[in-house]
């Protein structure tokens, strides 16, 4: 991957991974990136994940042509990035490790030291001289970790965003960034809006050309647009006026009704509306999908008591993210009691900014007369709002 002259690309690409952080599918694998900025004085831009350590270091060899690099920047610290710090250590004694004071503490408690001997702490606004190269450091503090610091370099242009602007997906697949990088940033940054928008807000006021992120691309082109997507979704807003119809159904019945209620909506105009079965699909891309949409609806049988467990995940999955500025509707079945709205309810109670339908359907163990009543009352407030 070319990115200019002094900058090279020295990442890798993950295909065995199946879960990545153990927990979102990731069917194309995963990048891990890793770039070196070679100048009077040469920049290694993190590290890459332990298992691909002989090859990054080949990489890397293979751009130093024979030269030893002086710094190593370590923006964040999650293992994907940093577990290959000793190995370069080890191979480059006399590199000095530049990071936040939080990254150096958390280097200890992984790895045992925080090279008190060889390294340089930095802090916004601090900035490292390679030559023609500038560095200009950039606190990022729980985007998405406490200890992370963004880098930009102000010759070329280019902002090393750590996991900002990262998406799911090795380089060597052809594929949509959108998609993959909205359940990327849902799944693990969405708790940190406030945050990421305070980290744009000081990304409008630099001249960006290039946007190096430790997972996914590089975006050299039409920079604006990735921009705004994610101050969208760092302000919770949605993307799309549409009604997601997320469900969780046992013997099919909870199921009919989701999909009735979708046939009623398409009916009456609304092109805009995705049914998701929590008990089969990706919780993550449903996340994403309720992030995505102005309107959902969430529709569980009783079990226990309680909500069916799938619907629980879902919901605690939001909950989790701050959902906020949606309308939110309830379908319910029990053969015996009616608890699922309740309970879902109370499980949305720490969202902010929901606005709540109406009409809730209630089903008494299968559609009735009463029931497909309540959901056409329900499609019908949908499309008024």
């Amino acid at each position: 991957m070319y990115i200019s002259e002094s900058v090279k690309y020295i990442g890798v690409n993950d295909h065995d991974v199946d879960l990545f952080e153990g927990q979102y599918v990731v069917p194309n694998g995963m990048s891990y990136n890793s770039y070196v900025i070679i100048d009077e004085k040469i920049a290694i831009m993190d590290t890459v994940d332990q298992n691909f350590g002989d090859e990054w270091l080949e990489k890397l060899d293979q751009e130093l042509a024979g030269r030893k690099p002086d710094y190593l920047i370590i923006q964040h610290m999650e293992p994907d990035h940093s577990s290959n710090i000793a190995l370069l250590m080890g191979k480059y004694p006399d590199t000095v490790v530049v990071a936040s004071s939080k990254a150096f503490t958390m280097m200890k408690n992984f790895f045992g030291t925080d090279y008190a001997d060889r390294r340089l702490v930095v802090k916004e606004g601090d900035t490292l001289d390679l030559g023609k190269h500038v560095l200009n450091f950039i606190g990022a503090p729980m985007v998405h970790w406490p200890e992370v610091i963004l880098t930009y370099e102000s010759t070329e242009k280019i902002l090393f965003s750590a996991d900002a602007f990262g998406k799911f997906g090795a380089l060597d697949i052809e594929e949509d960034w959108d998609c993959e990088a909205r359940r990327y940033y849902i799944g693990i940054v969405g708790k940190y809006g406030a945050q990421v928008q305070a980290l744009l807000k000081k990304a409008s006021a630099l001249d960006i050309k290039i946007i190096c992120s430790l997972h996914g691309p590089v975006l050299k082109e039409n920079l604006e647009y990735y921009l705004n997507l994610y101050n969208v979704w760092a302000s919770y807003e949605p993307e799309k006026r549409g009604t997601l119809i997320a469900y969780a159904s046992i013997y099919g019945h909870t199921k009919e009704a989701a999909e009735l209620l979708a046939e009623k909506l398409r009916q009456k105009g609304c092109q805009e509306v995705l049914l998701r079965d929590l008990c089969r699909c990706d919780i993550p891309e449903a996340v994403e999908d309720a992030f995505q949409f102005s309107k959902v609806i969430l529709a569980s049988v009783t079990y226990n008591g309680d909500m069916f467990p799938p619907m629980k995940s879902f919901i605690n999955h939001l909950t989790e993210r701050n959902f906020r500025y949606r309308t939110v509707g309830f379908m319910e079945n029990g053969s015996w009691a009616l608890t699922a709205t309740k309970s879902m309810q109370k499980l949305l109670e720490e969202c902010k900014d929901l606005t709540y339908c109406e009409n809730t359907v209630k089903i008494i163990s299968a559609l009735n007369d009463e029931s497909r009543a309540q959901i056409e009352a329900l499609a019908e407030e949908l499309v008024s709002n």
